[in-house]
């Protein structure tokens, strides 16, 4: 671990994961399967992806909950407010999920306000796990005690990830000349840290997978040198990794309606659906399959690979 990251680690020290507590508490009980879409740097597609994953369960009959834990942004909690709205406004019985946004405390003492939003994120689960079949949350593009509590409940971490080293630089530190990882970054650190606190409070393998958001359809060197390093990160920290959304404006269109590429062919949209849908929806399905979620009736998948320890930074030489 990186000497400047180890002060901020040691120093986030939740208490035991409130999801797994609860199920040990309930053997027996169905407890919903927490997706949680986890990443530090803003603009690299969770709420889109989330929203899309969510309509997916859905419309596969799945009782499906969101939290909105970037709930000052809001982008998730306008998406289903926007979806309710046109709905009513057709009259149509748009699928919708049992939705929850957790703000951020005003309290301005640090202690009362982390105790504040941890009550109130627990508070949401706690509605939620009992009754839907998966909960997915959406988290802040930044580092806040909001999202590391809510990076504690997951049973699945999905990480999108533009197909930028700026946005890889989140994940790890890069040699420039060779492409080889010098060490993990702050991120995947924290992942690290949540993942070992869940092992000691007896929970299943976070299933982490890392999905590559805005691939070009051209095979670019840029595209490749990606591709390389993030197949050789994942031996090394424990991630699955999976072709995520492309650059596509239909996305940003559908935000409006309430909507997502699942939608199209059911509902009266008024949208013609192209060939640029076609595909756009492929990528979601192919997302879902990814996934490997657990189905409602079977125990949670344990498929993620086994991380190796993380490696300590490489000495600078003076």
């Amino acid at each position: 671990m990186s000497a400047n990251t180890a002060p901020f680690l040691a120093a986030f020290r939740p208490a035991a994961n409130p999801s797994i507590v609860q199920a040990q508490a309930t053997a027996g009980a169905p407890r919903a399967h927490v997706i949680v879409f986890g990443n530090e740097k803003g603009g690299s597609g969770k709420s889109t992806a989330a929203m899309h994953i969510a309509v997916a369960l859905l419309r596969d009959g799945a009782r499906v909950g969101v939290i909105d834990v970037d709930a000052r942004q809001g982008t998730l909690t306008r998406y289903v407010e926007n979806r309710r709205t046109w709905a009513n406004a057709k009259g149509l019985a748009t699928p919708l999920p049992d939705h929850r946004a957790v703000l951020p405390s005003t309290l301005s003492v640090r202690s009362d306000a982390e105790a504040d939003e941890r009550q109130r994120l627990d508070a949401a689960f706690a509605d939620l796990l009992p009754t839907c079949d998966y909960v997915i949350a959406d988290t802040p593009g930044s580092d806040t005690f909001l999202s590391r509590h809510a990076h504690t409940y997951a049973d699945t971490l999905v990480t999108p990830l533009n197909d930028s080293f700026v946005d890889l630089d989140l994940l790890a530190r890069v040699d420039p000349d060779t492409l080889k990882v010098v060490r993990p970054s702050i991120y995947a650190e924290t992942v690290w840290k949540q993942r070992q606190l869940r092992a000691m409070s007896g929970g299943k393998p976070v299933d982490w997978l890392v999905m590559r958001n805005r691939l070009s359809a051209i095979s670019a060197r840029n595209k490749r040198d990606m591709g390389a390093v993030l197949e050789s990160l994942a031996k090394r920290i424990g991630y699955r990794l999976a072709a995520g959304l492309a650059e596509r404006v239909i996305y940003r269109e559908l935000f409006l309606k309430g909507l997502t590429l699942l939608d199209l062919r059911e509902e009266k949209t008024g949208i013609a659906m192209t060939m640029s849908h076609v595909a756009a929806r492929q990528e979601v399905r192919d997302l879902l399959a990814a996934l490997n979620l657990p189905s409602r009736a079977e125990p949670e998948p344990t498929t993620a690979p086994e991380a190796e320890p993380l490696p300590q930074a490489e000495p600078v030489e003076s």
